[in-house]
């Protein structure tokens, strides 16, 4: 028997409004609803555990209506202030100024694209709802509008006035029709979900709904009476069958749309002023003026609803009236057995079961006598009734399975757990096809098992059954509850809550015996596999006193172990289970952020740090954890925020023992300054300024440092180092992460016209297209472009970082470019005339080799690459340093001479200069001073830059320098004009091209031999006499432009022309002098001629230039004329990682062989210096001046003398030359 019957008490009540309830709406994800309130609030609530989502605030006066867009992201409510406001998740419009008077009701189109809005000002509006601008002029109504209602198309819109019913067009906006619906007011209107049919709901004077064709607008039927007060809403049930109307009379109805009827009433406690449908249809919600949301339920339709949801009271009145009706109806005999069975009413059972067979022997009959008579304890009665009842399956396999199912659970009822256990195994052995029932079955069986013996203290065993059930496979089918409602109905089992059931029976049966560990697997078991619908019921059940604290204390302590022991992830889940299971203390949050920091999971971490913080804000941890997770998340600047708020919790900590940790830590003050010392020794060796390859913007080095302060590699290491050994350990790293932050790359190239100065470009971006008409930007920009694509921060050029108005600047610049193209990270070399695809050879032809500078920033550069004028790598070699490519560096070496090697380890130095000389001699630079500044740094040398002064005296003031300093003589080995600056030194670079004088080497055995001779011929003592003078003699030095030369010298006593028959540019002279076989001198010079018999009062003399290394003196020392390591622009590097420069020619001539043996005793170096001092020896020819001085006279080839004997070695002299 099935009848609707009314309901009086709600399935559930949502309290929280503080006024009328006038709008309920629910979500199409069925777990939402909203509700619309006087008292200016929207709450958005979880149907599934009624508790409040969103408390939505924004309106100022009462709101009257709400609407949810179809696809659900959109809610729009209206107030009595006429305003509007739609809200998209988590945000807001501001509320907008839709009417002057009350908004009484909304509706979104079903694209949702639209909202129209109704208000007592007697018009009607649409809104897009992408912009919330209103679509069109108002539509004016005459009298106030109480609903809008969008047709299931779209393409009709129902307004209700208090005067009329009005049809619309939406697209054209063009009135259809208009009729005047009820007698009084029109109040609520609703669409059946085909649109065939408008319902209407009238006020109190009509309190009657009206149905309406579409197609003629003409009422339909008899108006549905049963209202006695205004229909203020009507909805429209899901499956399109039901209506449910709201009135001011506290009642719901509902109504079949196929005849109108009346099918339930439900009473409300105040007026109701909002209905509608749950999404899936089973419930009505509805909202009035006792401030509540009621929800009711509509599955309790029949006996058998009754019995699923347990009202069985209800149940047996429907049953009852049923058998009252017809008394022969023996179903409903057997069914009250059944509801009276659940009850435990056995003797009314029996004797209903009994009369339902008296009237008609079936199958319901015999299996509702075989449960009583299981629960009177008549058990074998009870087997022969049910094996009685299977005569009556129709031999039905199923049919029989489920009897036997019946007869299982009915035996179980009774106590009879073993046979019943068994039945149900060897039903589902025999049909496999069947098995989810048996499982089913013995699911609920081994859970009631297991609450027997968890009730008597079986720990043990209750764990064992409820691991069984869990087991069992049962719950693989989300639905099996419903598709065995029937046991349900039978025996009132729960099967809905099964699952949950025993999974938390067995998590208390681990706690319980003492097996904490299993208990947390089986809690965590158990949250992963249940669904979502389940897991707030779980989480309540966790929460509960004893299986908390346990739980909670296990958790705790194993979290500590996996945390000390680096298990991360198990921590983590050890103090989850322990918070879900407890009101966690900020210990537990503060562990949980320790190991996701173990994890690097940020996010996680902080979220605990901030939990930590909430529950003890005045505690350091708390922030101390968030730093960390801040810091791992390189959110630098939160980071070293809340370091700073770590730091005052610690100063104001009430105790001392924690105010004494504050100790331990930097103040960030501390640690910029440690960082900015860092950063001041890195730019010692930089350029003073550069261009940021990012930003295009020229930057000093304040600005630089000022760039690296806002940069997340600045803010990380401000963030990490936050204690002093933190300090000591990552000195390294700061020290690395500066450097590479200020890495540059310097540009070397020939100068091409107009470049780009930095006047063009000093404040501005040299990207930007206003630069465009500078000369060189093009190559500027590529040159940035091309630094920034490997990486650098920062690039110079010579063109616009150097101040050259500044005579400060232009003067340090000069003097510190070797330091810095040779501190570079990358010298970026472009040939503007190499042109792409360019063959090996092109290279040795750029006028790139050809410039003064370029050697400079090609010896002293670390790593260079060369580029193509289309700023692609020459010969598409992608060598890391084109200084290992071997094809470049040989075709570099054979147009420059200079060897990889050199040019690999090369080291500013003052030795070997001669040959340094000769690279630079085919060089040419635009200001003629700049050949001698631009060697300054391949010697080391720091001097005044004074352009103006010409080439021969910036290269006399170079080279005095480096004789001076030095004592290297090789500069003096020129051939060419001599310098006004001083006549032992060139006018001119170019002097150097000719290679320097090589004399043939006295092998060394005739050494031994010559030696062995010297031993019988001339005196020792004169050897060891003369190797003493020459020891003793000091080294060459200038002094106000004045060569104070040591020397041996001889004197002229003849000085003769040789004569041509040809005009001759240069003059040839025959010269004799002291001690020295005749030679002959050719200079441009005109010479005083002179002989015995015709003297001059002017003196010649003829000098050899003394060599200390022919004393061949043991190294004390290491190598001469080496720089410190500290005079090379504060460098770190060894001399090793320079290595030696080449020794020049000279050095070479002057030096010899290496000794096979080693000479021990000063009398074999005395007889040895002897024997090379009667070798041929590079010369020059002096003239004395009026004032005592010489003056050197220059020479078109080398002089070459010769002593004439080993005596005749010269007079031991230091000559002071002008």
């Amino acid at each position: 028997m099935s009848q609707l019957i009314p309901r009086t008490r709600p399935l559930r009540t949502f309290k929280g409004h503080e006024g009328t309830v006038k709008a309920v709406a629910v979500f199409p994800d069925k777990r939402r609803m909203v509700t619309g309130s006087w008292d200016k609030t929207l709450r958005l609530w979880d149907l599934e555990t009624g508790v409040v989502l969103k408390k939505m605030e924004g309106h100022s006066s009462a709101v009257q209506a709400l609407a949810v867009s179809r696809d659900g992201q959109t809610l729009a409510s209206g107030d009595r202030n006429g305003e509007i406001i739609a809200w998209h998740g988590e945000t807001l419009t501001q509320p907008i100024k839709a009417h002057s008077d009350w908004i009484t009701s909304l509706d979104f189109s079903p694209g949702g694209t639209v909202l129209a809005t109704g208000s007592w000002d007697g018009t009607f509006k649409f809104w897009c709802t992408q912009t919330w601008q209103m679509q069109g002029e108002p539509i004016e109504c005459g009298t106030c509008v109480c609903c809008v209602r969008y047709s299931p198309s779209g393409e009709l819109l129902a307004i209700a006035t208090f005067g009329n019913i009005e049809i619309y067009n939406t697209g054209t906006r063009e009135r259809l029709t208009s009729f005047k619906g009820h007698t009084l007011h029109n109040f609520s209107l609703a669409w059946t979900l085909d649109g065939t049919r408008l319902l209407s709901g009238g006020s109190s004077s009509d309190p009657n709904i009206r149905e309406w064709d579409p197609s003629t607008w003409q009422q339909v039927g008899h108006p549905w009476e049963g209202h006695t007060h205004n229909i203020n809403a009507i909805a429209i049930h899901p499956a399109g069958t039901l209506v449910a109307s709201a009135s001011d009379d506290s009642h719901i109805h509902l109504w079949r749309l196929s005849d109108q009827r009346t099918i339930a009433i439900f009473q409300h406690s105040s007026p109701l002023r909002s209905v509608t449908f749950s999404t899936d249809g089973k419930h009505i919600l509805s909202g009035g003026w006792d401030s509540e949301t009621s929800e009711w339920i509509l599955a309790i339709t029949t006996a058998r609803d009754a019995c699923i949801i347990g009202d069985l009271s209800t149940a047996e009145e429907l049953l009852t009236q049923g058998i009252r009706t017809d008394a022969n109806d023996y179903t409903s005999y057997a069914h009250r057995s059944f509801v009276l069975a659940r009850k435990h009413d056995w003797d009314r059972a029996l004797e209903d079961a009994i009369k339902s067979i008296s009237i008609q022997p079936s199958l319901t009959g015999f299996i509702s006598k075989g449960i009583a008579l299981c629960g009177q304890g008549h058990i074998r009665e009870a087997r022969a009734t049910f094996d009685v009842a299977s005569l009556f399956t129709n031999q039905d396999s199923e049919t029989n399975h489920f009897l036997l199912l019946i007869k299982a659970i009915a035996l179980f009822s009774a106590d009879q757990h073993e046979e019943a256990m068994l039945l149900v195994k060897e039903l589902a052995a025999a049909c496999p096809t069947s098995d989810l029932g048996c499982r089913v079955v013995e699911t609920y069986l081994r859970v009631q098992l297991g609450i027997n013996a968890f009730d008597d203290a079986r720990h043990d065993e209750a764990a064992d059954h409820f691991t069984a059930a869990v087991n069992s496979g049962a719950f693989s089918s989300k639905d099996f509850h419903e598709i065995y409602e029937d046991l349900t109905v039978f025996f009132g089992w729960d099967l809905a809550s099964l699952c949950l059931t025993a999974h938390q029976k067995r998590c208390q049966a681990f706690l319980s015996a003492g097996k904490p560990d299993e208990a947390l697997k089986a809690h965590k078991y158990m949250m992963d596999v249940i669904d979502e619908s389940a897991k707030a019921n779980c989480l309540d059940w966790s929460n509960g006193k004893s299986f908390k604290q346990e739980c909670s204390a296990f958790c705790a302590a194993n979290g500590d172990i996996a945390l000390t022991a680096s298990d991360y992830d198990r921590a983590i889940d050890l103090y989850s289970a322990a918070i879900n299971s407890n009101s966690a203390s900020d210990a537990v949050f503060a562990k949980r952020s320790k190991a996701n920091l173990g994890k690097m999971l940020w996010i996680e971490a902080l979220l605990d740090a901030q939990k930590v913080i909430e529950l003890d804000s005045l505690s350091y941890l708390g922030y101390n954890l968030k730093h960390a997770a801040l810091h791992g998340a390189r959110r630098y600047d939160e980071a070293i925020e809340t370091f700073q708020t770590m730091l005052l919790k610690l100063d104001n900590a009430p105790d001392i023992q924690t105010r004494k940790l504050l100790q331990q830590y930097l103040k960030p003050c501390e640690i910029e300054c440690a960082i900015r010392r860092v950063i001041n020794a890195q730019l010692v060796n930089a350029p003073l300024r550069v261009l940021n390859t990012t930003t295009g913007l020229l930057c000093d080095q304040e600005a630089q440092i000022s760039a690296f302060k806002m940069s997340m590699e600045y803010k990380k290491l401000v963030s990490s180092t936050i204690t002093h050994p933190d300090l000591h350990m990552k000195r390294f790293e700061i020290k690395k992460v500066v450097m590479t932050y200020f890495q540059y790359a310097m540009l070397s190239h020939r100068w091409e016209g107009k470049e780009p100065l930095l006047q063009d470009i000093q404040g501005k971006d040299v990207y930007d297209s206003e630069l465009d008409l500078v000369g060189g930007m093009t190559k500027l920009r590529s040159f940035c472009k091309t630094a920034r694509r490997a990486g650098y921060n920062w690039a110079w050029s010579d063109t616009c970082c150097i101040d050259k108005s500044n005579n400060v600047e232009l003067q340090e610049s000069v003097n510190s470019m070797f330091i810095w193209y040779h501190h570079s990270a990358l010298t970026i070399i472009y040939l503007s005339d190499v042109p792409p695809s360019s063959k090996s050879g092109a290279l040795a032809k750029s006028v790139w080799n050809t410039r003064g500078w370029t050697i400079q920033e090609f010896i002293a550069s670390k790593i260079i690459l060369f580029y193509q004028n289309n700023w692609t790598l020459y010969l598409d070699d992608y060598t890391p340093n084109h200084k290992e490519s071997f094809a470049i560096m040989q075709e570099l070496k054979d147009v420059t001479g200079i060897d990889q090697p050199a040019v690999v380890a090369f080291r500013p130095s003052m030795s070997g200069a001669r040959e340094k000389l000769r690279w630079a001699s085919t060089r040419i630079t635009t200001r003629q001073e700049d050949i001698a500044y631009s060697l300054f740094g391949i010697f080391g040398v720091r001097l005044s830059v004074d352009y103006g002064e010409k080439q021969d005296k910036a290269l006399g003031r170079l080279l005095q320098e480096i004789v001076a300093r030095s004592g290297d003589i090789t500069s003096l080995d020129w051939v060419g004009k001599p310098s006004d600056f001083n006549s032992c030194l060139p006018a001119s670079i170019t002097s150097y091209q000719a290679p320097p004088c090589k004399l043939p080497l006295l092998p060394e055995d005739q050494i031994q031999s010559s030696v062995s001779s010297l031993r019988k011929t001339v005196a020792v003592n004169f050897a060891l006499n003369l190797y003493t003078m020459l020891r003793d003699m000091s080294a060459p030095r200038f002094a106000t432009q004045r060569l104070h030369l040591p020397c041996l010298a001889f004197n002229v006593r003849e000085v003769r022309r040789v004569r041509r028959q040809a005009p001759e540019a240069h003059f040839t002279y025959e010269v004799k002098a002291d001690g020295l076989h005749d030679l002959l001198i050719t200079t441009k010079e005109t010479l005083v001629q002179f002989w015995p018999v015709r003297p001059t009062e002017q003196k010649f003399v003829l000098v050899r230039p003394w060599d200390r290394s022919l004393l061949e003196l043991p190294d004390f020392a290491g190598p001469p004329n080496v720089m410190e390591p500290s005079d090379f622009g504060h460098d770190t590097e060894s001399e090793e990682d320079y290595g030696m420069s080449p020794s020049s020619p000279l050095d070479d001539r002057s030096s010899g062989h290496s000794v096979e043996q080693e000479v021990v005793d000063l009398e074999s170096r005395a007889l040895r210096l002897l024997v090379r001092l009667g070798q041929p020896f590079s010369a020059f020819l002096l003239a004395q001046q009026r004032s005592g001085e010489y003056k050197r006279i220059a020479s078109d080839h080398d002089i070459i003398g010769q002593v004439k004997d080993a005596v005749s070695v010269g007079d031991i002299r230091t000559i002071e030359i002008l």
